[in-house]
């Protein structure tokens, strides 16, 4: 077994680079790293099954490390290095680093649900319409200088741009049509620098799709109120629409950018989207869901559950 440190220097304020956690992992005893750059491609047929893959970067720099991982039938090791760091979230890691390295050191792991959406492989979340817009425009000068609050900018700057999306959304059998301003499809509990979906977990096998309709700014400010402080979706109104299921399908009338973590994808008119329950081994001491009476609860995943069968992906 082997330990792989792949990293993507440009993350972040781009100060958790490779020196950062070498010494963090040798402090915690793990003292042979394969070190390579998150760009290079020939590591990604190096990994040999059951090596544990660190990624040192952002929300995409683990979307790709987790691709490879799923291919090559290794553990995913998660270095927050990035803006948003939502996969971090999910997993509940410690903030401390040492600690962190210690908890990769221990070999500790669980397995998480991976959805792909044409084709494409994401772990958070997939955004069509406004929910975009930040993934696009944020600059790297701004994200090293704000944080995740760069999203929250860019998101400022543009919202009076939008004019809605046209669009049926099937999921399961629910479903919802009408105009849109955002349509979120999120893996787990935490999406967009730190939003959270009430109960969701990143291994419960289905994908939460929330979708919020164009309305006047009165009626998106009580929505948003509801569902950030009041951590629940209006039941009167249906401005914020919240429908579960382990696949989906997205018709628009016109094409639209899609991202996933962060990524552009382009722009599309078709989406469809699935989730395979456990299919990524990731290590972890405890998952962490949103609960609607406090902000975070964390769930210890059950010792005495069945071994999970991992489906097939399918190509990657």
């Amino acid at each position: 077994m082997n330990y792989w440190l792949i990293v993507n220097e440009a993350a972040g304020d781009g100060r958790r680079g490779e020196n950062y956690w070498r010494e963090h992992l040798q402090a915690a005893g793990i003292d042979e790293v394969h070190v390579r750059v998150l760009a290079d491609t020939a590591w990604e047929h190096a990994v040999a099954p059951g090596d544990r893959v660190l990624a040192a970067g952002g929300d995409g720099s683990v979307n790709r490390v987790a691709s490879v991982c799923i291919e090559r039938n290794a553990v995913l090791g998660v270095l927050p290095s990035g803006t948003a760091n939502d996969f971090a979230r999910n997993l509940g890691l410690p903030e401390d680093p040492a600690a962190l390295c210690r908890l990769v050191r221990s070999g500790q792991s669980v397995e998480v649900d991976a959805a792909w959406l044409n084709g494409h492989l994401f772990l958070n979340v997939a955004h069509i319409g406004l929910g975009t817009l930040p993934a696009r425009d944020a600059s790297q000068a701004q994200k090293r200088r704000l944080g995740r609050f760069s999203y929250l900018l860019t998101l400022a700057q543009r919202i009076g741009l939008q004019r809605g999306i046209q669009g049926r959304i099937e999921c399961g059998d629910q479903v919802a049509e009408g105009r849109w301003l955002t349509i979120a499809i999120a893996s787990g509990a935490y999406f967009g620098g730190g939003h959270d979906i009430a109960e969701a977990r990143i291994d419960d096998g289905l994908l939460d799709v929330v979708a919020v309709r164009q309305s006047s700014w009165p009626r998106l400010l009580v929505a948003f109120i509801m569902v950030r402080l009041l951590r629940r979706t209006p039941q009167r109104d249906d401005t914020v629409v919240h429908l579960q299921a382990p696949q989906c399908h997205i018709q628009l009338r016109h094409p639209h950018t899609l991202t996933a973590d962060g990524e552009n994808l382009g722009r599309m008119a078709n989406v469809s989207a699935f989730t395979r329950c456990g299919v990524l081994e990731v290590l972890c001491e405890r998952l962490v869901s949103a609960q609607p009476s406090s902000p975070e609860t964390v769930r210890d995943t059950p010792t005495d559950a069945p071994p999970m069968v991992r489906p097939s992906p399918g190509p990657l």
